[in-house]
């Protein structure tokens, strides 16, 4: 038996060489079908809540899917835009409301903006100085809220006349100044770092 191995020694160095290279190469294979991963059906902006139709699947290979993909994104809202294709990950989805993470006491005060074309600058995080300007009178325009931060930009309604919606975390004392403001004047926003 020892002679058989040792004539043959090459051989089977040869043929056990030949299997391990073939094995490391199917195990280096991504899965043919690749891991499910949901991508963004079409680009959307921030502060998009995401529909059935905002949202596909695509076959992945494992080490491309990123840290933090989601498995269910149908009613939650983007953070920030986002691409057609690119995959749906935890940070890019905020969580449960619009106050996670808040101090106690704050609120979330939707604000309606004179200008719908202003709102297409924001985006969820953008930090903004809220200004009231009275139609009537010679009265300068005031700061009613100074460096707050934008929590949503909902999509703008069909009607640019009547301007555009965005969200707001204040706190409650900021909110009451803003509330009064909307009564008698047109908000408007400056965008600050």
């Amino acid at each position: 038996m020892r002679t058989l191995l040792s004539r043959h020694r090459r051989l089977i160095a040869a043929g056990l060489a030949a299997g391990a290279a073939a094995f490391g190469l199917a195990a280096a294979r991504p899965h043919p079908r690749g891991v499910p991963v949901l991508v963004a059906a079409r680009d959307l902006p921030a502060g998009a809540t995401l529909g059935a139709a905002d949202v596909g699947v695509r076959a992945l290979p494992a080490r491309a899917v990123p840290d933090g993909a989601v498995r269910q994104a149908a009613g939650r809202t983007l953070t920030g835009p986002i691409r057609r294709g690119e995959p749906l990950t935890d940070v890019r989805l905020r969580g449960g409301t619009l106050l996670d993470g808040a101090d106690p006491g704050t609120v979330a005060i939707p604000v309606r903006l004179a200008d719908a074309a202003v709102v297409r600058l924001l985006h969820a995080g953008d930090r903004v100085d809220l200004l009231a300007a009275r139609a009537e009178g010679p009265l300068p325009a005031r700061t009613v809220a100074a460096g707050v931060p934008v929590v949503a930009v909902p999509r703008p309604g069909p009607d640019p006349d009547e301007g555009a919606l965005i969200v707001l975390r204040t706190g409650r004392a900021q909110a009451a100044a803003i509330a009064r403001a909307a009564v008698d004047s047109r908000l408007s926003v400056s965008i600050v770092g």
